[in-house]
């Protein structure tokens, strides 16, 4: 599980850094059916980047404790979780976006539950660890 949780993690980190990257390099160019949006939407869209790879950030560094801090696990999958939840609200009361963006709000709703399930296992595994 531990071994599991990493792996996910890590993977999780990289990609949060680079959809950042890339959504501060292209701006508005990296939305689907975006691009002409205009500055003000341009400028939010770096600012998020930033704020996203630095999100992948966080990630990578909860990958690198030793052991893996549950808490901040779910911190960072519950941030998730509320990502997926802003999707939903947005469908509900905008209508269905871009067909990725679907996809993406499955991701940010079945992916938490995981990462909270294999944090739990991993925290009481290295519990157990401690007290034997």
């Amino acid at each position: 599980m531990a071994r599991l949780l990493k792996v996910l993690l890590l993977v999780m980190g990289v990609a949060c850094v680079a959809i950042g990257v890339f959504h501060f390099v292209l701006g508005t160019a990296s939305v689907p059916g975006e691009a002409a949006a205009g500055a003000t939407v341009d400028s939010r869209e770096r600012y998020y980047g930033a704020i996203f790879a630095g999100y992948g950030v966080a990630w990578l560094w909860a990958a690198r404790q030793t052991p893996i801090r549950a808490v901040a696990v779910r911190w960072l999958a519950g941030i998730f979780l509320l990502g997926g939840i802003g999707r939903i609200v947005s469908l509900a009361l905008h209508g269905a976006p871009q067909w990725f963006q679907l996809v993406l709000a499955a991701l940010e709703l079945v992916l938490p539950p995981v990462y909270f399930a294999l944090a739990t296992a991993d925290e009481r595994r290295a519990a157990a660890t401690r007290t034997a």
